[in-house]
């Protein structure tokens, strides 16, 4: 929590040293619209997530089980760690900084700079500097992620929707389905896990549909949500 704390501390300065305004563009005032964009985008993000999983019960006969040490208290941990960690990159890679250079480059190289930013620093997070192959993957399916959620900024004027969709599917991969780093959380995979062969179409469908409906789904929300409230730089 610290850090955000020193984040939005530093996101002000920055943007009232080279802007003269406020954190409110970053749209973080509560509206009745920002609401139920994030309310919608949440649930569209974790229902495209969970669509893996389903598929995995399907197609690789996996059984997910609810974990024992279930209880209110891991709940809210996992909640709030995912909470902090999206708000954590969020602010990095949407915020005041991206608005500067949407600012002083466009659209156009802002989005590139914030998404190509963003594939890069999840080398570091998923520790696979060297494995060239993970690189290339990574990079790719992190970077279109970023970029959705960068259009999400500019096309809503505010972080609600951003976050939103960020947090839906962290939280459903990380921890609804134990597959973070944080440990096991809502449910857990039965061990031994069966060990199945499934072809090309079968993999695809499991490890990459769910993320492209996540990424297409999103993409038609913010393309045709209301215009009222996409950003404007003065």
């Amino acid at each position: 929590m610290l850090g955000i704390i020193v984040q939005l501390l530093l996101s002000y300065a920055l943007i009232y040293f080279f802007d003269s305004r406020r954190l409110g563009v970053l749209g973080w005032q509560p509206q009745r619209k920002r609401l139920t964009d994030f309310f919608i985008f949440l649930t569209v993000s974790m229902a495209s997530c969970a669509t893996g999983f389903v598929f995995r019960i399907l197609f690789a006969h996996e059984t997910w089980i609810l974990n024992p040490a279930f209880d209110i208290q891991l709940f809210w941990n996992g909640l709030w760690w995912n909470i902090k960690s999206v708000m954590f990159e969020e602010l990095i890679f949407r915020g005041v900084l991206f608005y500067l250079l949407i600012k002083w480059l466009g659209k156009g190289y802002a989005l590139f700079i914030s998404s190509a930013s963003f594939g890069v620093y999840h080398w570091f997070s998923f520790e696979i500097l060297g494995n060239i192959a993970a690189m290339m993957q990574v990079f790719i399916t992190t970077s279109i992620v970023g970029c959705l959620y960068a259009w999400g900024f500019i096309k809503s004027g505010s972080l609600y929707a951003t976050i939103a969709m960020h947090l839906g599917w962290n939280f459903t991969q990380g921890f609804a389905f134990s597959s973070g780093s944080i440990g096991n959380g809502i449910w857990i995979l039965a061990k031994p896990s069966p060990q199945i062969t499934v072809g090309y179409g079968t993999y695809f469908l499991i490890f990459y549909l769910p993320m492209l409906g996540f990424i297409v789904l999103n993409f038609l929300l913010l393309k045709y949500r209301n215009k009222k409230g996409s950003l404007e730089i003065k």
